[in-house]
């Protein structure tokens, strides 16, 4: 069996493992993140894949990082939550572990894990969505990790959805995750309760506050059936639905799966997401519709899909 190593790389943690070519990770660690500084950020990467090669055969690394990955899949030229500006992390880690070295956007290999080895198996047109504090995505078309022309394709939580609307930290305003994200699902529970207390009973005793909301209260007040966190869970809905139909005028998938941390709350809004989206759908009642399935193979996605990655350069 063919091993690779998938390393993915967040603000806060880094984490990698031994993946074969059917998926299965088989050995893994987690390390701190130092994100401000690209230099140790790139000795502790290949510090982590040295430890893992030093016990396993591996052919190839695939490193799955939040931000714009070049054409070349070899810089990272800007990443929001990590102090990479034209970084050139392909040669610098390939240099310090001396293995083939791939770098992909995170959704992408979070995309490309689920199309493989999760949810989107058996599909060849696929659109990953992935929604935590703001929205990511990855697409597969004819079973081919689209990239777009300078590698920055599939920015899909920067479509415009309002036009002069929210302020979005990408300098725009108006943008989908400014909806549909869980920043936004936090947001307007925290406004429902505002406005309506008494619906907000369950809300109110857990963040204490309206200001104490946390996002993990919002879960579980809407479990508890909290009007005002039952609310904000629909409009989250209604403007994922959107979102997808206005995609699926464009792409045309076999599906959609969404991912990402809101997804551990899907049996709170994925049917009315495929109710709203039947809905909004152009030409509807005349077309195929779209399967809309939650991501199976949670943290795992993208370690898993950067290995594989590797494995395919």
């Amino acid at each position: 069996m063919a091993l690779t190593i998938g390393v993915d790389v967040g603000g806060t943690k880094i984490a990698y493992g031994v993946v074969g070519d059917d998926g299965a990770i088989i050995e893994r660690g987690l390390r701190h993140s130092p994100a401000g500084s690209p230099e140790k950020m790139a000795l502790t990467i290949a510090d982590a894949v040295t430890e893992l090669a030093a016990r396993h055969e591996v052919e190839a690394v695939g490193i799955g990082a939040a931000g714009f990955v070049d054409e070349t899949r070899s810089v990272i030229r800007f990443a929001p939550n990590l102090a990479w500006r034209e970084e050139p992390l392909r040669e610098k880690v390939g240099e310090l572990v001396g293995l083939p070295v791939v770098v992909e956007n995170d959704a992408n290999a979070m995309a490309w894990g689920e199309y493989r080895f999760g949810a989107g198996r058996g599909e060849s047109h696929v659109v990953c969505v992935t929604v935590g504090t703001g929205i990511g995505g990855g697409i597969v078309l004819g079973g081919e990790l689209y990239r777009g022309r300078w590698g920055m394709g599939a920015e899909l939580g920067h479509m415009q959805a309002v036009p002069g609307g929210r302020a979005c930290g990408c300098g725009n305003s108006g943008c989908w995750e400014r909806y549909a994200s869980g920043s936004s699902l936090l947001m307007e529970a925290k406004d429902n309760a505002q406005a309506d207390p008494e619906g907000a009973e369950h809300l109110l005793r857990l963040g204490g506050s309206v200001e104490g909301i946390q996002g993990e209260h919002v879960t579980e007040a809407a479990r508890l059936g909290d009007r005002a966190a039952l609310a904000a869970f629909e409009s989250l809905a209604g403007w994922l639905a959107q979102g997808l139909a206005d995609m699926a005028a464009v792409l045309d998938p076999g599906c959609f799966i969404i991912g990402g941390g809101v997804s551990g709350a899907a049996d709170l809004f994925a049917d009315r997401v495929r109710e709203e989206f039947a809905a909004r759908l152009t030409g509807r009642g005349h077309r195929p519709l779209a399967e809309i399935r939650v991501a199976e193979m949670g943290p795992s996605a993208g370690l898993v899909g950067a290995g594989d990655l590797a494995r395919l350069r």
